[in-house]
């Protein structure tokens, strides 16, 4: 084993251990090291105290050249500098050859939302009576509803609802878990499916996970996406869903309707209110149309 190679998995268990970084972070965290360590390789360096700000340059250079997104890029930059920063740490390096590197400036878009007619017919086009059908109406009830992550809707046990009190608990980014309300229509639903829907999916006793697919195995979050696809279809709506989506459009939905941004930030699990802000863009937005729309001066 090359020492790239051990410097490589001796990060990746620190960020595992110490930092509790979920497995999808770390796998970014591996994938954009290794592919800088075989850039490395190509231009001869097998040592990380040997590169260069000059040559973090060059690969910022192959980079763009590659037409990446700036999001993908900044992720790349933010990965190596962390990785150069525990190196510098463990005395692996003398500098962080990555501390100067500029992260491109993020394009500023809006996230998507929808209307709630937009969203009415996705609730009235599964079949209630059977397993799958209730199934995809509790989830369905629970995105829009609380307005959680896919992967935090994947990992939700069966006791991590709250029938008496109306809550879920879920375990956010950095593992951090927080307890958002339920609302009676995802109470409904959800309680459907756990006592009928769920129990015929279920093939093992021994699994506690809420939602299963088809062959009682844990629903992933490809499924959920195509889950969602399917109600799309069958409602015959015009209009592009996804769990962000669906994210978004309760985020939205809540400041809309008089919720303050700190309430909203908590029940979507922001770190910083920044993130939470963007939302207000897209208040805004829609405040500016109805006004265009229904003022007679507009």
């Amino acid at each position: 084993m090359s020492n790239l190679v051990k410097e490589i998995e001796t990060f990746i268990r620190f960020l595992q251990v110490e930092k509790n970084f979920s497995n999808h972070t770390v796998y970014n965290y591996k994938k954009d090291i290794e592919h800088f360590s075989s850039f490395m390789k190509q231009h001869s360096i097998f040592s990380y105290a040997a590169v260069s700000y000059v040559f973090v340059r060059l690969y910022l250079t192959e980079l763009y050249a590659l037409n990446l997104k700036r999001k993908t890029v900044a992720r790349k930059i933010s990965s190596l500098r962390s990785f150069f920063k525990f190196l510098l740490v463990e005395e692996g390096v003398k500098e962080n050859p990555f501390a100067l590197a500029t992260i491109p400036k993020q394009e500023s878009r809006l996230p998507t939302f929808l209307y709630e007619d937009e969203l009415s017919g996705l609730f009235t086009v599964s079949e209630l009576t059977t397993p799958l059908g209730q199934r995809n109406q509790a989830l369905l009830e629970l995105l829009y509803g609380t307005g959680i992550r896919v992967s935090e809707c994947c990992n939700i046990q069966i006791q991590d609802i709250d029938f008496q009190i109306g809550t879920v608990k879920v375990l956010g980014k950095g593992r951090k878990e927080r307890y958002i309300p339920l609302g009676s229509y995802a109470v409904e639903a959800i309680h459907t499916y756990i006592n009928d829907g769920r129990k015929k999916l279920l093939k093992s006793e021994k699994g506690s996970t809420l939602f299963l697919n088809y062959r009682g195995e844990k629903l992933s979050r490809s499924g959920v996406r195509k889950i969602l696809e399917d109600l799309v279809n069958k409602a015959a709506i015009s209009v592009h869903i996804s769990p962000h989506v669906l994210r978004h459009t309760f985020a939205t939905h809540m400041l809309n309707e008089g919720a303050d941004m700190r309430s909203v930030q908590e029940l979507l699990g922001h770190s910083h209110l920044s993130s939470t802000q963007m939302y207000t863009h897209v208040t805004k937005e829609h405040l500016k149309n109805v006004y265009t729309s229904f003022h007679p001066r507009a």
